[in-house]
């Protein structure tokens, strides 16, 4: 898997790091769980600190949550209060960009806490499930589209 190739990984992270390199990101928010494990290390290539986004009861603190529409349903997820401070810039990471419900409710959670959101990167887009329109307005970058 791309984990595994120490080459490959290290491409993807700068793939998703550069176009925000400069752009004095202060916090990489990664959503669970692959979000974690790429934004982690978009996170240190920028300098930046970092914090997840669990689904509900995961995180051990105080909580902010999001709820989002699904297909067939809905969802939530969760940042701590404090992950966040009023102007801090702000990146958000994750594996794939689908429907764009996730990360929606990611860019809200960000700016419930008075973060700035500067972008949403992801390392895969499935262009045909037109997630990027749930995030108009926003920077989104995306290394493969499918």
């Amino acid at each position: 898997t791309l984990l595994r190739d120490p080459l490959g990984f290290k491409a993807a992270i700068d793939s998703l790091a550069a176009p925000f390199a400069g752009a004095g990101i202060d916090v990489v928010v990664g959503i669970e769980s692959r979000g974690f494990i790429l934004g982690g290390a978009v996170a240190d290539r920028l300098g930046a600190g970092f914090c997840p986004i669990r689904k509900p009861g995961k995180l051990p603190a105080q909580t902010l949550r999001e709820s989002f529409n699904l297909e067939y349903g809905t969802d939530a997820i969760e940042i701590h209060v404090d992950a966040v401070t009023a102007g801090q810039r702000v990146l958000v990471v994750d594996d794939v960009l689908a429907t764009g419900g996730t990360a929606k409710a990611a860019a809200s959670l960000v700016k419930q806490l008075g973060g700035t959101l500067h972008g949403l990167a992801f390392l895969i887009e499935l262009d045909f499930l037109q997630g990027r329109e749930k995030l108009a307005g926003e920077q989104v970058t995306s290394v493969l589209h499918y």
